[in-house]
């Protein structure tokens, strides 16, 4: 399964940047974000709690940052676990494009699901993927445009 899509972030490209490594804002951004861990410069530790159609799973994971081109672009890889569940698997590239005071940050991701969510069909998957990944470019950008007092 193939999704992705773009997202104009009002603030400069190095703010982008950071936001996008730092473990704190990702894992206020993330849906269904129960914990997420740097365990080295490049590798996080997760749980991340979703539901998909009439599952719904814990998923235990590790995510892999690669082809770091700062403060550009990057890979992202990741694997997930969610017990009978099944697994979900990935990369997505990031790309971040400068444009006057703002970022173009435009994603392009595959995925791999397998065990019961697989079961569930490749629309329901898709479209539910497609909306957890503008729900969390929906909730960085707001993380970086909106004034710490209103958070």
């Amino acid at each position: 399964m193939d999704i992705s899509g773009e997202e104009r972030i009002a603030a400069p490209r190095t703010v982008v940047w950071e936001a996008l490594n730092n473990p704190d804002i990702l894992r206020q951004c993330i849906p269904g974000c129960q914990s997420l861990e740097q365990t080295s410069p490049t590798e996080l530790a997760a749980t991340v709690r979703l539901k998909i159609g009439p599952v719904s799973a814990s998923f235990n994971g590790e995510v892999t940052l690669g082809d770091i081109k700062a403060p550009e672009s990057y890979r992202i890889s990741g694997e997930g676990k969610g017990g009978i569940a099944g697994f979900a698997k990935g990369f997505a590239d990031v790309v971040l494009v400068e444009q006057g005071s703002e970022t173009i940050l435009t994603y392009k991701a595959e995925a791999q699901v397998g065990g019961k969510l697989a079961q569930l069909g490749s629309r329901l998957i898709g479209s539910t993927s497609q909306k957890l990944a503008q729900q969390f470019f929906a909730n960085f950008n707001a993380a970086l445009t909106t004034p710490a007092t209103e958070l």
